[in-house]
């Protein structure tokens, strides 16, 4: 007898066909890169994956984290043979204060005899005959003893959810538009739990913008390389760009055209490394810059696909986001970006392409682009 972890994965998985093997292998191989340095065996026994260690709870804690994984589940391992599951399941009742439950069997191991229901049926027999506190509930249990039959038996009650999606890596590359606020960091993470790589930038005004902005992003990243593995965030000045589009441009195109340049520098950056697409974390309607048009003016100038995984979602339920993935209390910090920052009074909420492109035409602006990827710092 000994205890493990059983790491179950996504649904989705099972649906890619002959390209499976590939889903998997990326898995398993970003499971054992979040738990690297620490003491473990990997065990597989007729498809389920086990991780044994020392360390469950430490394992546990990095694994549900990873992408692509449903559920991770905390389980003992005993011989396949009645007698011992029947002892394991009773035991694991014992330590619940559920006063319900109901066995669930999954007989992988077709040479095991009796069946699926009979064992869920004895075992269920023998829990109550070992615990006169608890009663069957097949259709609302407190308690669920879960029974996986393969070549050994394995025997849970504790399942913790996981994060789900696809294997990190899987589906190409983006950049994001990283700012300091709450929606950026959901997309980046939502983009993430596709198997989509992610590169982050970050566009700082110094000095209208304070180091502290920087190191508030910089934590932003680090939360997110929690759930990724590895994020590079490059630091873009961007504060000469600002003042030539103050100096020399409409108060009121301010923040769409400052939007154009983020662009610019976004597909500039992804040509530069190799990265297939932008994403920000731009919602429909909810600031000036965000309506149906000046996002059609925006994405004029990208080279690229552009990808907005919060187009439709509420701000509530975007808020609701970001404290499950723990980015909320530092997204909230006081400390403004380049996008709160020279706001005109009265922002161009209708832009028209002829006119904006006409207005930023007295900007150099191949120029400031190269510039301002020239002076740019790079984190790993």
């Amino acid at each position: 007898m000994r205890k493990l972890i059983l790491v179950k994965f996504a649904p989705e998985i099972f649906l890619k066909g002959l390209n499976r093997g590939k889903f998997e292998k990326k898995l398993k191989d970003n499971i054992k890169n979040v738990i690297k340095g620490l003491e473990y065996e990997f065990v597989e026994d007729q498809g389920r994956w086990f991780i044994y260690s020392e360390q469950l709870d430490t394992i546990i804690n990095k694994v549900k984290n990873v992408f692509g994984v449903m559920e991770v589940c905390e389980v003992t391992q005993v011989e396949a043979n009645l007698e011992e599951i029947e002892k394991q399941a009773v035991l694991e009742m014992v330590g619940s204060p559920a006063k319900t439950f109901k066995v669930e069997t999954n007989r992988a191991n077709k040479s095991f005899k009796p069946g699926s229901m009979d064992v869920s049926r004895k075992v269920g027999g023998c829990i109550l005959k070992n615990n006169e506190n608890v009663s069957v509930d097949v259709h609302n249990p407190e308690c669920v003893i879960n029974i996986e039959i393969r070549k050994m038996a394995y025997i849970y009650s504790k399942r913790i959810k996981g994060v789900c999606g696809l294997p990190y890596g899987m589906n190409g590359s983006t950049m994001l538009m990283l700012s300091g606020g709450i929606d950026s960091p959901v997309a980046g993470y939502m983009m993430a739990r596709r198997g989509v790589e992610v590169h982050a930038v970050y566009y700082h005004s110094h000095p209208y913008t304070s180091e502290r902005a920087k190191d508030k992003v910089k934590q932003l990243t680090n939360i997110l390389k929690g759930y990724t593995g590895k994020l590079t965030l490059y630091v873009v000045p961007f504060t000469e760009i600002q003042m030539e589009i103050i100096d020399k441009c409409r108060e009121d195109e301010l923040t769409i055209i400052m939007r154009r340049f983020m662009m610019r520098l976004a597909c500039a950056l992804a040509d530069k490394y190799g990265i297939n697409s932008v994403t920000t974390g731009e919602s429909i309607g909810q600031v000036a810059s965000q309506t149906m048009e000046g996002l059609v003016v925006s994405d004029d100038v990208a080279d690229r696909p552009v990808f907005r995984p919060l187009v439709a979602m509420d701000k509530i339920d975007i808020i609701e986001v970001s404290r499950k993935i723990d980015t909320y209390e530092t997204s909230i910090l006081p400390y403004e970006d380049c996008c709160t920052i020279f706001v005109p009074k009265h922002p161009k909420t209708k832009p028209r392409l002829v006119e904006i492109t006409k207005s930023e035409s007295v900007l150099d602006i191949d120029k400031l682009v190269e510039k301002a990827i020239a002076d740019m710092e790079i984190y790993k």
